[in-house]
């Protein structure tokens, strides 16, 4: 997914993408993402006057664990994709503060590789506490009992520390 960024401006040249990318590399080693399908791309690339528009959505199926029950549960993901590029430059437009200010992406070289993009697209999308169902339960504080499938008899009461000297009051 490369493109060549002065011959697409110049030529205003719009083009559709509709592949899939394999993804799995960007979840090794994390526990909590126990299976990835391909990223599936729809994106339109369009050339204008000094910038690239690419809009489109990806989509995705993830089996995740529940953050409650760690239970495996499956999410479909469909993530918007909005990004506009522009070729660097040497002037740089600063507000007030010294920073730079633009809707814009600046990309040095030649050529714009749309997958890099995509996947910190993907990684901010991704669902941060994933549940299994919203009655989930969760696990025993205690002895880690799955608390869906049945019930512990572990102490669940908590008292707060703040009126830990209150409790025994009107005991007798």
């Amino acid at each position: 997914m490369q493109f060549h960024i002065q011959e697409t401006m110049s030529k205003g040249l719009k083009t559709t993408i509709n592949e899939q990318l394999d993804v799995s590399d960007l979840f090794k080693g994390r526990q909590d993402v126990i299976r990835t399908g391909p990223l599936h791309v729809s994106l339109q690339v369009t050339g204008n006057e000094g910038f690239i528009t690419v809009d489109g959505e990806l989509s995705i199926d993830l089996e995740l664990a529940c953050s409650r029950c760690l239970d495996p549960t499956s999410e479909h993901s469909v993530i918007p994709f909005f990004e506009q590029f522009k070729p660097a430059s040497n002037e740089e437009a600063k507000d007030e503060d010294g920073e730079e200010e633009s809707d814009f992406i600046e990309v040095s070289g030649e050529r714009l590789d749309l997958k890099p993009f995509l996947e910190e697209a993907l990684l901010l999308f991704m669902p941060f506490a994933p549940l299994c169902g919203d009655d989930c339960k969760g696990l025993c504080q205690e002895c880690g009992q799955n608390l869906n499938e049945r019930t512990c008899s572990c102490k669940t009461e908590k008292l707060d520390p703040r009126f830990a000297a209150l409790k025994d009051l009107f005991k007798e």
